[in-house]
């Protein structure tokens, strides 16, 4: 599938599918997004020291190069699974500048975020370790050794990728979430919000990041 690199309104990238119609991230700033509902909304929303996530949708990295940053400035202690389908490749993360220059001191994690081996953990630092699976979260069967204090749902949107926000997916994502864990999404949609509501959730909206009206962020009930 034909990527192009488009620079954003806060000078990061974001990565464009003309297939899809679709971006990664949003063209009014990749890493303010990320930092709005993933980081601030999510992450640093949970108390505990110790933070197991699970990120629907690996995609570009840059939500587990935040979140790895976070960890270590909040002295945090994560193991952070992704479900990817799809994987970038060597010459596509390259070419990505999210450390070039504001988090250019994480380079070399930047680069081992996309280098760690498939399907096995890989501790980046002693409080960070990474487990990616290349995987169709659709077809997904498998068990993981841990439920998960925390989801990062980043799907590409339901009207390009609706099998990944059927009820029946999410009741699947919401059964790998602890009671009192939490969901944080981009996508506010009626029937997501609804959707995770039948999954267990107590589901808020909340202010969007700049160019999005609201995301929504879901607590897990029981």
């Amino acid at each position: 599938m034909k990527k192009e690199f488009v620079i954003t309104e806060d000078g990061s990238h974001t990565i464009y599918l003309p297939e899809l119609d679709e971006h990664y991230h949003s063209t009014h700033g990749a890493i303010q997004e990320s930092l709005h509902i993933y980081i601030n909304n999510g992450f640093l929303n949970r108390q505990e020291n110790d933070v197991n996530i699970l990120e629907i949708g690996f995609g570009t990295g840059l939500n587990a190069l935040l979140t790895y940053i976070y960890a270590i400035k909040s002295n945090k202690s994560v193991k952070y699974w992704s479900i990817e389908k799809f994987p970038l490749t060597p010459n596509e993360y390259h070419a990505l500048n999210y450390t070039n220059d504001l988090y250019k001191e994480y380079s070399t994690v930047f680069e081992s975020i996309h280098t760690s081996p498939w399907d096995e953990n890989s501790e980046l630092n002693k409080n960070f370790i990474l487990h990616k699976v290349k995987a169709d979260l659709v077809d997904f069967q498998r068990e993981f050794p841990t439920k998960f204090d925390l989801v990062y749902y980043d799907a590409f949107a339901p009207n390009k990728q609706a099998d990944l926000w059927t009820e029946e997916i999410i009741k699947k994502v919401g059964d790998y979430v602890i009671p009192g864990g939490t969901v944080v999404t981009y996508c506010a949609k009626g029937s997501v919000r609804r959707a995770f509501a039948a999954a267990g959730f107590e589901v808020e909206r909340l202010p969007g990041p700049p160019g999005k009206k609201e995301i929504i962020r879901g607590k897990k009930l029981h």
